[in-house]
């Protein structure tokens, strides 16, 4: 069994081949070989180095909430979307 993780893109390479990641206040360069179209402040679906495709703000959202609440991911908050309402 694999897991595949979201992941915030906070610096992206001159050269477009990898990016720098943030998660739960770790950071770590990953491969963009298999995305396009990405930029700083995207979300991807990060597995073993390389990010596997883009997701929604909302899609990570859900995810690392759900991966939070199985007590899998610690502090991951401060890679949460912003999210407005009433608080």
């Amino acid at each position: 069994m694999c897991l595949a993780i979201p992941a915030r893109i906070t610096q992206i390479d001159p050269t477009g081949e990898s990016a720098q990641v943030s998660l739960g206040g770790v950071s770590k360069e990953v491969s963009l070989a298999l995305v396009d179209d990405v930029a700083v402040g995207d979300y991807v679906l990060l597995h073993v180095g390389y990010a596997l495709n883009k997701l929604s703000e909302e899609e990570a959202e859900r995810t690392l909430e759900l991966i939070r609440e199985m007590g899998l991911l610690e502090d991951a908050d401060a890679d949460a979307p912003q999210t407005g309402g009433a608080g």
